[in-house]
């Protein structure tokens, strides 16, 4: 039964994994070329963020609205927007108007909520208790093995093939893995779980349930939502501070892939040590210590000693993110059939990161520099942390008998 799990568990990483390396490529070359064509930092911040409004908006309806709609479906649901995503973009590199944009971050907010349903139902209902947190860094290992050789691959392709080129390369594994979804589609047939949702939908009663489940489980919301805006002004701010770098030298090219290469073996160690208790404050010790970490990136003038803090920042918010994740999905698990009002709320958390990070890294480069602006954040995330570590409690309870009356 176990090694069912994990072979489930490799099939939908693998899948995973060319979707995030097409979303990578993607990554990288998006801000840049926006920031290029749009004329600076803020009004490109401002339009990446709209990817994040879409996205917190989808929070609130796909919980109710995905009827009957199993992880794979929604997983295959990704792809194809994530192809909608490549083909507005292709329209940009010859038509670089505002409202394409616009209409691509849009696609983009809606790809990144269906990734994230998709996989927090499969956990929960294919993974045990004590290998939640083993299987979120498994899943990250290809994820940032994913992100790690996508800015490498993205940056070669600008160079030597053109824009058009980085889009078509990553067109090239969506599909790809939409081939692997369908060659193992029939073996997951088995293992797949409904996910039940009623037929009414009332978004004032959605903000309701929000309302009082954010009341019980704030300090994992705000570990996401920091955790956030550090991985938001690196994937903006920090794309332009990558292509400056690399114009001084070419090690500068680095500075991304090595924050995101730390999760590939991370996810191994995580795996391994199958942690399943004081997920909370090991998350909120290493959200602190990046922090402290990010004050350095931004203060300190060696490309080497960048390079070495980036991936230092990479290696404490590797370890932080598989075990908030195993956090919720703890709790979607205690919530049983009602869980479909809690799935939403943490990707609104990293949805409302990705509002405010690009926006905030925008406004704040355009003031004191893309390197200091990491220093700022840092600041931001080691206030944050510090409080969470002193105010956190061991368990974070649910109202149950409250939840009970929502299937009323």
């Amino acid at each position: 039964m176990r090694n069912s799990m994990w072979t489930r568990v490799l099939t939908i990483s693998i899948i995973l994994f060319f979707v995030y390396l097409g979303d990578a490529i993607l990554s990288d070359w998006v801000p840049t070329f926006m920031q290029e064509t749009l004329g600076g930092s803020m009004l490109m911040g401002l339009v990446f963020s709209f990817s994040s409004v879409v996205g917190f908006v989808t929070d609130f309806t796909f919980p109710r609205f995905l009827k009957k709609f199993k992880p794979r479906k929604l997983f295959l649901m990704a792809m194809g927007m994530g192809l909608v995503f490549a083909g507005i973009l292709l329209w940009t590199t010859s038509w670089p108007w505002a409202v394409l944009f616009l209409m691509a971050m849009a696609v983009w907010g809606i790809y990144y909520e269906l990734l994230w349903f998709g996989s927090a139902q499969f956990v929960c209902d294919s993974v045990h208790l004590e290998s939640r947190s083993g299987v979120w860094g498994v899943i990250g290992i290809f994820k940032s093995l994913a992100y790690f050789l996508g800015p490498i691959l993205g940056t070669w392709l600008v160079v030597s093939k053109g824009n058009s080129m980085v889009i078509l390369a990553a067109a090239a594994m969506m599909c790809l893995a939409y081939v692997i979804w369908m060659l193992t589609r029939r073996n997951e047939r088995n293992y797949e779980v409904e996910m039940e949702t009623e037929n009414n939908f009332n978004v004032w009663e959605e903000m309701s349930h929000w309302k009082v489940l954010f009341a019980h489980v704030w300090p994992a919301l705000l570990i996401s939502l920091m955790m956030g805006i550090v991985d938001a002004t690196y994937w903006t701010t920090g794309t332009v501070m990558t292509d400056n770098l690399a114009k001084e030298n070419a090690l500068g090219s680095m500075f991304l892939p090595l924050y995101m290469l730390p999760t590939i073996f991370m996810g191994i160690v995580l795996a391994r040590k199958g942690v399943y208790r004081g997920k909370k404050k090991i998350a909120e010790i290493f959200l602190l210590i990046s922090g402290g970490l990010l004050i350095c990136l931004g203060l300190k003038e060696s490309l080497y000693v960048t390079l070495l803090l980036s991936f230092l920042i990479g290696v404490a918010l590797a370890v932080s993110w598989p075990m908030v994740d195993a956090v919720y999905t703890d709790i979607l698990a205690r919530m049983g059939r009602e869980r479909k009002h809690m799935v939403g709320l943490p990707s609104s958390m990293v949805s409302l990161s990705y509002v405010v990070g690009p926006i905030m890294a925008g406004v704040i480069a355009s003031i004191v520099g893309e390197k200091m602006t990491f220093a700022v954040v840092g600041a931001m995330v080691i206030i944050v942390a510090g409080v969470l570590l002193l105010v956190t409690p061991k368990k974070l309870k649910l109202p149950q008998t409250e939840i009970a009356e929502w299937k009323d």
